[in-house]
Formats: C-alpha cells, structure tokens, sequence
C-alpha cells in the first residue's frame, strides 16, 4: 500500500510518500515562514514528480489532523480532502502530537511534543515507548507551560516550537531530567504521519471526508467572539 501524507499543523510543513513494501519514498520538509497555501502545492509537485508519483497510485492520503495551527490544519486538511475526492481513495487522519513523539524511536525517556497554542499555552502530551509502541500517557491539552510540568518528575525529552518558546523555564523547572531532542527533530514529520496511517489503513481505520473536521482542542478567536 501507498500512503501520500501531508504534515502542515506548524509553519515547518512537509509532506512525505509512505510504501507498505520500500519504506519511505521520500520526503519534503521546509520551515521557512511562506505560508502553506503557497508552499503545500508545490512541494506535493516536485515529491510527484521526482519520485514518478501519479496521485492516483495511491491507496489512502493521510494528514496531520491537529492539534496544531488553525490555518495551518485547515490548508492541510483542504488539501488532502482534495486528493481524495479526486482519485476516490479514503483519508486517514493523525493526531499530530502522536506522529510527532514517534520521531523518537524507542527513546528510553518520557517524551513530551511541546507546540506553541499562543495565550501563554502550549498544545502538549506525553508519550512513553513500551516495546515497538508509543504509548500516550497524557492526552492532548492546551495548557500553560508551568502547569504541564508540575507533572513531570523523570527524565523527558522535550520537542516542538514551544520548547524554543519556553526553554529556559522547563530547564530551570526540571533541571537535569529536562533533555532537548536536537533541531533535526524539533518539527513534526509527515514520514511519521504515514507511518501511523499506514498502520490504521491496514486495520480499516478510515474517515469520512464530508465530516471530518481538524482537531483543535479550543475554539479559534473568530468563534469564541462570535455573537450570532
């Protein structure tokens, strides 16, 4: 099976092609501050064409369904509701925070991918390896820095554009259990996206395009003033 997967819940964004048989095919990844809408398409058209793609070769598009940026999850998932309405093959959506941990592979630590929710928050969870899983220990939450480490108390791997936000805090809080993942690491991965959709495509784990809807955890700004 073949898996198109695109990663866009922060500005580093990047799409990658996942093949049940060859592993990963290859992958774009670019942090740069373009918005998606103007980069999304193109590197989608050279991963195609370099690795002599057609969209219609895959069996399911897979994306970052959130937490994450609101615009950000919205071009996202646009666009791979697209792909799928166009080749007529099934999407599979992905916590982001669960593909971002398995950047990981089987690290010993507690992991903790960290993004930034804005308002002094973070969009974070916990995950700790047990054999060849992840497994989520802490849900997904948009919480305040301090508060979220007030739970930790054992050597944690932090990842994400919060941990640039809020590093000196959680080494001053945690001290010699806090550990930073290099900056290889400190983005999300659409090659982990894939990996996990291709897991949830073999067990018939799929959405209905018409009602699927990111996952934001909180209510943007336009619907938390909203009157009507």
């Amino acid at each position: 099976m073949k898996i198109l997967a695109i990663e866009t819940a922060t500005i580093a964004g990047s799409v990658a092609i996942i093949d049940d048989n060859s592993g990963l095919v290859g992958e774009v990844r670019i942090d740069v501050k373009v918005v998606h809408a103007e980069r999304l398409m193109p590197s989608i058209e050279w991963l195609l064409k370099a690795s002599s793609f057609h969209i219609n070769d895959f069996d399911a598009f897979a994306v970052s369904i959130g937490p994450g940026s609101f615009t950000g999850l919205r071009i996202g998932l646009s666009t791979t509701k697209g792909f799928s309405y166009a080749a007529n093959k099934p999407i599979v959506p992905v916590p982001t925070l669960d593909a971002f941990a398995r950047t990981l592979p089987f690290c010993s630590h507690l992991i903790c991918p960290m993004l930034d929710a804005r308002k002094n928050e973070v969009y974070a969870a916990l995950y700790k390896w047990e054999g060849n899983d992840c497994k989520k220990v802490m849900s997904e939450t948009a919480i305040r820095p301090a508060e979220l480490l007030k739970n930790i108390n054992e050597p944690t791997v932090f990842l994400g554009e919060g941990v640039k936000i809020y590093r000196e805090l959680i080494a001053e809080t945690l001290q010699n259990n806090a550990v930073f993942a290099p900056a290889s690491s400190m983005s999300p991965s659409a090659s982990t996206v894939g990996e996990i959709a291709l897991e949830k495509l073999k067990q018939g784990t799929i959405a209905d395009p018409v009602s699927l809807i990111p996952f934001y955890i909180r209510k943007s700004e336009a619907e938390v003033h909203w009157k009507g």
